[in-house]
């Protein structure tokens, strides 16, 4: 941990975690470090320290140095879900951390809030493939929040949701009753539960502690309707994008990084500036989370 990320676990000042993935393996370079770069000074600015988690040398880090993060950023390194820090550690390799591994880290060195873009999930095709995003599991059985917009929109979003409630991961969008899809405000599903300010999700927290529950607390929330995908748009980009695929044969884990790179660059664009507009927002109310949370 660093110095004073353990400083302000240790009195209860506010802390937001963010995930090292997002810019080593999400955003091109060298964009990549002004975003990570922002993300922190966007935390510091509301009275917020801020926890960029990361692999250096096979340690898992939880508040990586300008050094670190340049390092990561830099390309070439690992991208480490939870299941490959053991392999990490072994290794003594450098690695950026994906959903799954920076909710691990980050709640063991008591981080309670994390921020991030858009959660990992259920693969379209996943009946045949058994193709799943490890954040689902790692959710399941970590205690944090985690703030996002949603799941990526290339996912099976309603087999997405059915599984987190089997794993006993509590969802909620902010305020809104439909659940984000990551490049739009709106995925097509609702959600059953609807948190209207960061106490209420600090309740929310408090309870879930109170009731000895394990799961993480999901709070969606969706990019701002202005920067947001069109939707009409969004939705014939992503069908020429699957269609894309098949035709490339392209199948597997290979599947979503074929996706998200078609619909970047049919889009021009403009589905990066979403995602990137995405996590600005999210990081902006897990601040606000982190303050109520500090303040109970």
């Amino acid at each position: 941990m660093a110095a004073e990320v353990a400083a302000a676990v240790a009195r209860g000042a506010p802390v937001v975690a963010l995930e090292s993935t997002l810019f080593a393996h999400g955003l091109p370079r060298p964009g990549n470090l002004i975003v990570a770069a922002e993300l922190e000074e966007r935390l510091r600015d509301a009275g917020v320290v801020p926890a960029t988690v990361g692999v250096i040398g096979g340690s898992p880090v939880v508040g990586l140095s300008s050094a670190e993060i340049e390092l990561l950023g830099s390309g070439g390194v690992a991208k480490a879900s939870a299941r490959d820090l053991p392999l990490a550690a072994a290794t003594e390799s450098d690695a950026a951390t994906t959903v799954a591994a920076t909710a691990w880290l980050a709640e063991r060195a008591g981080v309670r809030i994390f921020a991030t873009g858009g959660l990992g999930g259920v693969h379209r095709g996943a009946a045949a493939t058994f193709d799943e995003s490890a954040d689902l599991v790692a959710l399941a059985r970590t205690p944090i929040t985690v703030v996002c917009a949603g799941v990526k929109s290339i996912l099976d979003v309603p087999a997405t949701l059915e599984r987190l409630e089997t794993l006993g991961v509590s969802v909620a969008g902010y305020r809104t009753d439909r659940f984000p899809g990551f490049f739009v405000t709106d995925s097509g599903h609702p959600v059953t539960w609807t948190l209207h300010d960061p106490q209420q999700v600090a309740t929310a927290m408090a309870a879930r502690d109170e009731l000895g529950m394990t799961a993480a607390l999901v709070v969606a929330n969706p990019v701002p309707e202005e920067e947001q995908l069109d939707p009409a748009w969004h939705d014939r980009l992503l069908a020429e994008a699957i269609e894309a695929a098949v035709v490339a044969g392209v199948d597997g884990q290979a599947v979503t990084p074929f996706l998200l790179e078609h619909m970047q660059r049919e889009s021009g664009g403009a589905s990066l500036r979403a995602n990137v507009a995405a996590v600005r927002d999210n990081v902006r109310v897990a601040a606000e989370i982190a303050l109520a949370w500090a303040a109970r």
